[in-house]
């Protein structure tokens, strides 16, 4: 199964509640940080939330 590495660009200020909850439970919170995680719809639908945040790239194990 692929992987995403998941790494925050821009800063959460101004954001809304829900965007803060998902980078939060991403795993995310600074700018420059990066998480990887399995890919799928779950993470999916956390991403798209925050996509103007964020930069997504498919790692291969």
């Amino acid at each position: 199964m692929a992987k995403l590495k998941i790494t925050q660009v821009r800063s959460k200020i101004g954001g809304t509640k829900k965007q803060h909850e998902n980078l939060r439970s991403l795993g995310l919170g600074k700018i420059g940080r990066s998480v990887v995680r399995a890919d799928g719809p779950q993470v999916r639908g956390q991403v798209g939330v925050v996509a103007h945040l964020v930069k997504v790239e498919e790692v291969s194990e």
